[in-house]
């Protein structure tokens, strides 16, 4: 099983590191991969792919840890959210995330359905997400975000139940801006187990991963 986080951010958005530093400070960690998924919308969007591409390659020849380039739509309308997906894979983002209608933040209604019609790869922090959405979500093989992040978090409990009770996939992030935020295995295990979830289902979530990212880019 691999250990993984797919949803983080480095300076070119708000986080606090470059990705080089980034990397460095998950492969003590222990990460096998991480996918930096900075925010972006149609102003940023080639910039940060473009970038991220540029120095996974650099990256990637000498860290255990392995770089996956991303992005995280976020705050875009949702009826911008397909091309928006569209455009960002052919730019070379392997892993999409989109913001979805966390609690904390003032997200337009209707993003967590745009996200998921439009096929992204992980639906973030998706607040009192609906049933229809999450079976939507099982039907196209979207990853539902449990996160690891303060405030994001307090609807985990929630998003977790759903995805059991349908049988969606689940994913466990730390949507990290800075190097408090990173989290070791046992910890990211805590958030599973605080989600609700028990152990073999915490586990499941990982391999869930592993394999999505076996097929998706070929590791």
């Amino acid at each position: 099983m691999i250990f993984t986080d797919l949803h983080c951010h480095s300076l070119m958005s708000d986080g606090e590191l470059i990705p080089s530093e980034h990397i460095r400070r998950a492969e003590m960690y222990g990460y096998d991969f991480i996918a930096i998924t900075d925010h972006a919308d149609s102003s940023n969007l080639e910039f940060i792919i473009k970038n991220l591409s540029k120095v996974a390659s650099d990256i990637n020849k000498y860290s255990r840890t392995k770089l996956i380039p991303g992005i995280e739509l976020t705050h875009v309308a949702p009826e911008l959210i397909a091309e928006i997906t569209k455009e960002a894979r052919k730019l070379g983002a392997k892993i999409v995330v989109c913001h979805g209608e966390t609690i904390v933040e003032p997200v337009k209604p209707g993003s967590n359905r745009a996200a998921i019609e439009a096929c992204v790869d992980i639906l973030a922090h998706p607040g009192f997400i609906t049933v229809d959405e999450v079976l939507l979500a099982k039907k196209n093989n979207v990853f539902l975000e449990i996160s690891g992040r303060k405030g994001h978090s307090l609807t985990n409990g929630h998003v977790a139940k759903l995805a059991m009770d349908y049988n969606a996939k689940l994913v466990i992030n730390s949507d990290g801006h800075s190097p408090s935020d990173f989290m070791t295995s046992e910890h990211a295990i805590k958030v599973g187990l605080g989600a609700g979830l028990c152990l073999d289902r915490v586990e499941q979530c990982y391999k869930d991963v592993e394999e999505y990212l076996i097929k998706k880019i070929e590791l």
